[in-house]
């Protein structure tokens, strides 16, 4: 059951990062260069959802039992 629960963290935290990500890239058309745009991801804390939440789902298909 713990590594369902992993399983549906590290989705949650994919998605959201994923579409965070998604709607950052919006800036690029007002101007904003691909330098300047990944700048500014790296300080945004949302973006840090999507590498965890592969990274806890890679975890968690891998270490369930089968």
């Amino acid at each position: 059951m713990g590594y369902i629960l992993l399983f549906l963290i590290g989705f949650g935290l994919a998605v959201s990062g994923g579409v965070t990500i998604i709607l950052y890239l919006n800036f690029i058309p007002g101007g904003l260069s691909w330098l300047n745009y990944f700048l500014f991801m790296k300080g945004r804390l949302e973006c840090y959802f999507f590498p965890i939440g592969l990274l806890l789902l890679i975890i968690a298909i891998h270490k369930y039992p089968e």
